[in-house]
């Protein structure tokens, strides 16, 4: 049996894009220095990564369309956080970020990670952007050049 797997490993040619939403920018921003230190850490060269702002995570899948479409970057990172309150907002929000970002990925056909954290409490959002929990920008930066390094295989 062939075995088809992805490295860890860019050869820094690779462009990549991080989309992340500036609300709950306090984590956000943790999992972006996460994601950058990997793309670093891993051969990337920082001028070959571009950061995207938008407003909050139901944004996301509309910068993504918009960047995927232009066929200009390798991978895109998606990073967020939809923290849960008293409402039902948080189920909309975190449902139609999350549908968005798979329907534009099968769309496309392209290399896209899902760093979107959905969590009950502020705590689990903090452990999960660099605590108890590692750092899921990290993680997902990692899922992200492990996933071009298996398309450029397949």
């Amino acid at each position: 049996m062939n075995k088809i797997e992805g490295d860890l490993r860019l050869d820094g040619s690779e462009r990549v894009a991080i989309i992340v939403s500036r609300f709950n920018h306090l984590i956000t921003d943790r999992l972006v220095e996460g994601a950058r230190d990997s793309f670093l850490r891993h051969g990337g060269i920082d001028e070959n990564l571009d950061l995207v702002l938008v407003p909050g995570a139901y944004e996301i899948p509309f910068a993504l369309n918009k960047i995927l479409d232009d066929d200009a970057y390798n991978g895109v990172c998606c990073l967020g956080a939809v923290i849960r309150g008293a409402t039902p907002h948080f189920d909309y929000v975190s449902a139609e970020a999350t549908k968005g970002i798979a329907t534009s990925t099968l769309k496309y056909n392209a290399c896209v990670s899902f760093g979107l954290l959905t969590t009950d409490t502020i705590e689990q959002a903090i452990e999960r952007a660099g605590t108890k929990a590692g750092n899921k920008g990290f993680e997902a930066m990692n899922s992200l050049i492990e996933m071009m390094s298996l398309y450029k295989k397949i």
